[in-house]
C-alpha cells in the first residue's frame, strides 16, 4: 500500500505550500496559525494535496487522454470548449479515488468532527496550485461544494473537486492568460463549513473596489450563503470604515447602503442541496450586519491586509469572504487572497471620461468603474444563448456566473438586472476594464434586444444606461507632470460618491462641500418635517417620511446618520487635507420642494436675497433644523474622527448675526478652537467686505462667494435670465470687492480663499486673484489640471514661484 501521507491540517500550511495545496487552502492555513492568535477567527480544516490529485492522475493514466482533448482548441469556439471540457471532466471523475485516499480522507473528517461535533458540515472548496497570482486570479474557475454531511457525499464531492479542474471556464481562463494546463494541479480544502445560511455572509474589500481608493474597507453582505452576492442574485448591504480614523480609535462605520437582499440561500435536506428563499421583507429593510460586527469584520480586514503586507514587503490589498456562523453566532473568516484589480492600476494616472452629449436615460443601477462605452445591447437569457453573442455588443443580463467569462471578456460593456458592485458581473468588468452598470432592477422597458445604447459610469456610484450613442471624452493626466502652485488649489464637491474617485487630483482638499447636495439626494425631506411630521398635512407626504425613517428611532437619527456619513465620506476620501463644509444654503423654495417641506417655509417674492444661510441658524423657524445639522457635523468630526472637516457659515448678513450663530454652534457641542476644530465665513454680502476687519475677529478665514457677491453688488438677481447679461463677475466694481476682501483677511491675519464660480469660467478672474496673493482657489474639478498649469506660469511671472 502507498504509505505517504496525503493530508495537510491548517496549522501546518501556509503561503509557501502552494505548491502543495494550492493559493486559496495555503491562504487559509496561513489565517489559521497567524491571525487565530489575533483575535481574528478562522475555521479549522485540513488539504488534499496536489500529490493526491497526482496520484489520481497517474493511477487511471489520464495524462495523454487529457492532451488530446485539449489538444489544439479554438479559443473562441464555444462548442468545441463545451465538448473538450465535458471530457476532461468525465475523465477525471470516472477516474475515482484510489487507495490510500479514502481512507486519509475519512480519518480527517472524523478528527474535524470529534472538534466541532457530529452535527458538523463540511465545505470542500477546490484550491488550484496557480490559483492568486499577482496578475490574476482563479476565483470563480473551479467548483465547490457545501453543506457535507457524511463521508460518502465527502468523498463524492472530493472526485468532483478534482474534475472541476477542467470546467469550461477554467480551461478558457488558462488559455486567455498562459497557463499551461498540465501545470496547474487541483488540490482541496475541507473545512468546518461556518452555517451562514442560518445567518449571513460576504465579501470585503480592503480598498474601494471602483476607484482604487486605498484608505477604506469595503464590505457587501446578505442573509445566508454568500454565494447570491457572487452570482449577482441579490443587491447586498454595502458598509464603508475610514481605514486611518479606525486604526486610530475612532470606532464608526464610514458609510452604508441597504440592499434589497432579494433571496436568502440556505441548506437543504441532502448533501450539497442548496436552496434560495425570498427574503422577507421586514428582514430586507434590516441590514445583515450591526455596527458592532461591521468594525469587527474591518478589524480582521485590517490584520489581514497587515500580515499579507508583511509576507510580501509591500502594501497588499485583500480580497476576503466573510462568514456569520448562525449557530455559535461568531463571525469568521474563511479566503483571503491578494485583490488583483484596482490595487493594480497605476497610481501616477488620472483618466477622466465625460459625457459631451445627452440622451434618454433608459435604466439607472449601480456603477461599475468610471469609464463610458456605446454598442448594440444584447439580452442573454441562459448560457445557451452565448454563442450568439458578438464581440462589441452590450451584455444585459439578469445576472451573470463564471461560465459566461469568454462571452463577457468581448462585450463593450454590461448591464444586470441584479446584483451589486461585488457580484460576478462587476468583478468580471473591472478585470476585463469594461464599463457595467448592475441591480438596475425591473425597469429599462427600452432596452430592447439590437438598441444602441451607451453606458455611462462617469458621475459616482450611479451609473446610467442612455438610449443611442452618446458622445464622449476620455482624458488621461499624468499626474507627476502637474506642477505644484504657491496658491492652494482645491476643488468644490457635492457628491459623496464621487469622493473617493476625486480624492487622487493633485489639489489641496476641499475648499466647498456643499451641504445641500446631501440633504436633497441623500435625505430628501425638510429637516423640520422629520422632527415635527405630524405637521404634514399631505397623507402622501406623511407616508414617504414614515417609509424615510421606519428603520430609526425618529426623524433625527436618519437625518444625524445620514448627513454625516454624506459628509464623513467626502472628509474620509480626502484626510487629511482639509474639507470645508458649508452648512445648509437652500433658498425658501428649495427647501419647500423637499418632502414636507412646504408646511415649513413662506412664500418669498425673490428668494435669493431671502431668508437663506445664517439668518435661519438660530430663528425659532429653524433652529431645531440647524441643530440636527450641528449634531450630524459632530458625529463626523467626534465619533468618526474626521477632525480635518472645516465649517463654513453662509449668507451671514451681519457681525451681531454671526455671533448668533458661533454661540448656536457651541451650544450643540461645536466650540471654534476645541479639538482644532475651525470656523470659516463665506465672503459674499458686500457688507462682509465693507466691516472685514469685525468679520475677521469671529472667524479662522473667509472663502468669497463670487456668485452671490456679484449679485448683491450689481443688484442683479442671478436667477433671471431677463438681467443675466448684467451679471459680470469681472465687472470692475466686483473686481474691487474681492481685493478688499482678500486685503482685510490678510490684514487680519486669516487666510482668503474662492470657492465661487468666477475662477473655473475666467483664466482672468484667477489670474487677477493670484496676483492679489490669495490663498486659495477651489475650482470645479473638472477645470483644476487645466487651472493648476495657469496659475503656476502667473506666479512664475509674478515672481511668487
Amino acid at each position: 500500500m502507498n504509505g505517504e501521507n496525503y493530508i495537510r491540517w491548517f496549522d501546518q500550511i501556509g503561503m509557501d505550500d502552494i505548491p502543495l495545496v494550492g493559493g486559496k487552502t495555503a491562504s487559509l492555513g496561513e489565517m489559521y496559525r497567524q491571525l487565530k492568535t489575533a483575535g481574528v477567527a478562522v475555521p479549522n480544516g485540513f488539504a488534499i494535496t496536489s500529490d493526491a490529485f497526482r496520484l489520481v492522475m497517474d493511477s487511471a493514466q489520464l495524462w495523454q487522454p487529457l492532451r488530446e482533448a485539449l489538444q489544439d482548441l479554438p479559443p473562441d469556439d464555444a462548442d468545441a470548449l463545451q465538448r473538450a471540457g465535458a471530457k476532461a471532466r468525465a475523465l477525471v471523475y470516472e477516474a475515482g479515488l484510489p487507495d490510500p485516499l479514502p481512507e486519509q480522507i475519512v480519518a480527517a473528517s472524523a478528527r474535524l468532527r470529534e472538534e466541532y461535533g457530529d452535527d458538523l458540515r463540511l465545505a470542500v472548496r477546490s484550491s488550484a496550485t496557480a490559483e492568486d497570482l499577482p496578475t490574476a486570479s482563479f476565483a470563480g474557475q473551479h467548483e465547490s461544494y457545501l453543506n457535507i454531511d457524511d463521508d460518502e457525499a465527502l468523498l463524492d464531492a472530493c472526485r468532483r473537486c478534482f474534475a472541476s479542474l477542467f470546467t469550461d471556464r477554467a480551461i478558457s481562463y488558462r488559455q486567455r492568460n498562459g497557463f499551461d494546463h498540465f501545470k496547474v494541479a487541483l488540490t482541496i480544502a475541507v473545512m468546518k463549513m461556518v452555517r451562514a445560511d442560518l445567518a449571513s455572509s460576504g465579501v470585503m474589500f480592503t480598498l474601494d473596489t471602483d476607484s482604487g481608493f486605498r484608505d477604506v474597507v469595503f464590505l457587501t453582505g446578505c442573509y445566508g450563503l454568500g454565494e447570491n452576492i457572487v452570482q449577482g442574485a441579490v443587491d447586498p448591504d454595502e458598509f464603508y470604515v475610514h481605514k486611518p480614523t479606525f486604526q486610530a480609535g475612532h470606532r464608526a462605520v464610514l458609510r452604508r447602503h441597504l440592499g434589497q437582499k432579494q433571496l436568502t440561500l440556505v441548506c437543504g435536506e441532502g448533501a450539497d442541496t442548496l436552496e434560495n428563499t425570498d427574503t422577507p421583507a421586514d428582514r430586507r429593510a434590516q441590514y445583515c450586519l450591526d455596527d458592532a460586527e461591521v468594525l469587527q469584520l474591518a478589524d480582521y480586514a485590517l490584520r489581514a491586509e497587515e500580515h499579507y503586507s508583511r509576507l510580501k514587503g509591500e502594501p497588499c490589498p485583500m480580497d476576503l469572504e466573510w462568514a456569520k456562523d448562525g449557530v455559535d453566532g461568531q463571525l469568521y473568516l474563511v479566503q483571503a487572497r491578494p485583490e488583483t484589480v484596482a490595487s493594480r492600476r497605476p497610481h501616477n494616472q488620472l483618466t477622466r471620461f465625460r459625457l459631451t452629449g445627452k440622451g434618454e436615460v433608459l435604466a439607472r443601477g449601480r456603477a461599475i468603474g468610471t469609464g463610458i462605452a456605446s454598442g448594440a445591447l444584447r439580452y442573454i437569457a441562459s448560457s445557451e444563448q452565448l454563442a450568439d453573442f458578438r464581440d462589441g455588443e452590450v451584455l444585459f443580463a439578469d445576472s451573470t456566473s463564471p461560465d459566461w467569462g469568454p462571452a463577457m471578456r468581448r462585450a463593450a460593456a454590461l448591464i444586470t438586472r441584479r446584483g451589486g458592485r461585488t457580484c460576478h458581473a462587476a468583478i468580471v468588468a473591472r478585470e476585463f476594464g469594461i464599463p457595467a452598470v448592475v441591480g438596475i432592477g425591473d425597469g429599462g422597458e427600452g432596452l430592447e434586444d439590437g438598441r444602441e445604447v451607451t453606458l455611462s459610469c462617469a458621475s459616482g456610484e450611479v451609473g446610467v444606461v442612455y438610449a443611442g450613442e452618446v458622445p464622449f471624452e476620455r482624458e488621461t493626466t499624468e499626474l507627476e507632470s502637474v506642477p505644484v502652485p504657491r496658491t492652494r488649489m482645491m476643488i468644490n464637491l457635492g457628491s459623496p460618491d464621487q469622493a473617493f474617485r476625486l480624492s487622487a487630483l493633485p489639489c489641496a482638499g476641499v475648499g466647498l462641500a456643499r451641504m445641500e447636495f446631501i440633504v436633497n439626494e441623500y435625505i430628501k425631506a425638510h429637516p423640520m418635517a422629520l422632527l415635527q411630521p405630524e405637521r404634514v398635512s399631505d397623507p402622501a407626504e406623511r407616508e414617504q417620511l414614515r417609509q424615510l425613517t421606519a428603520n430609526y428611532k425618529d426623524g433625527a437619527a436618519f437625518f444625524i446618520e445620514q448627513l454625516s456619513e454624506g459628509v464623513g465620506t467626502i472628509a474620509a476620501a480626502f484626510y487629511p487635507r482639509p474639507v470645508i463644509v458649508r452648512t445648509s444654503d437652500f433658498k425658501t423654495n428649495e427647501y419647500a420642494s423637499l418632502i414636507g417641506g412646504a408646511a415649513f417655509e413662506p412664500h418669498e417674492e425673490n428668494p435669493m436675497i431671502g431668508f437663506r444661510g445664517a439668518s435661519r441658524y438660530a430663528h425659532e423657524a429653524y433652529a431645531p433644523g440647524f441643530a440636527l445639522e450641528c449634531a450630524a457635523l459632530l458625529r463626523a468630526r467626534r465619533e468618526m474622527g474626521l477632525t480635518n472637516l472645516k465649517l463654513m457659515i453662509p449668507f451671514c448678513r451681519r457681525v451681531g448675526e454671526a455671533q448668533q450663530v458661533l454661540a448656536a454652534m457651541a451650544e450643540h457641542g461645536l466650540v471654534r478652537g476645541q479639538d482644532g476644530l475651525e470656523i470659516y465665513m463665506m465672503c459674499e454680502i458686500p457688507n462682509n467686505v465693507v466691516l472685514i476687519d469685525e468679520f475677521s475677529a469671529l472667524f479662522d478665514g473667509i472663502s468669497i462667494g463670487s456668485n452671490d457677491l456679484t449679485q448683491l453688488t450689481l443688484g442683479v438677481d442671478r436667477d433671471s435670465d431677463i438681467v443675466a447679461f448684467d451679471f459680470d463677475e469681472r465687472d470692475p466694481g466686483v473686481m474691487k470687492m474681492l481685493r478688499w476682501a482678500i486685503e482685510g483677511a490678510h490684514r487680519n491675519g486669516i487666510p482668503a480663499g474662492i470657492c465661487g464660480q468666477a475662477p473655473s469660467d475666467y483664466p482672468e478672474v484667477a489670474e487677477y486673484l493670484v496676483r492679489l496673493g490669495i490663498d486659495s482657489i477651489s475650482l470645479n474639478p473638472d477645470v483644476l489640471v487645466e487651472t493648476i498649469r495657469r496659475v503656476v506660469d502667473i506666479e512664475k511671472q509674478a515672481g511668487q514661484g
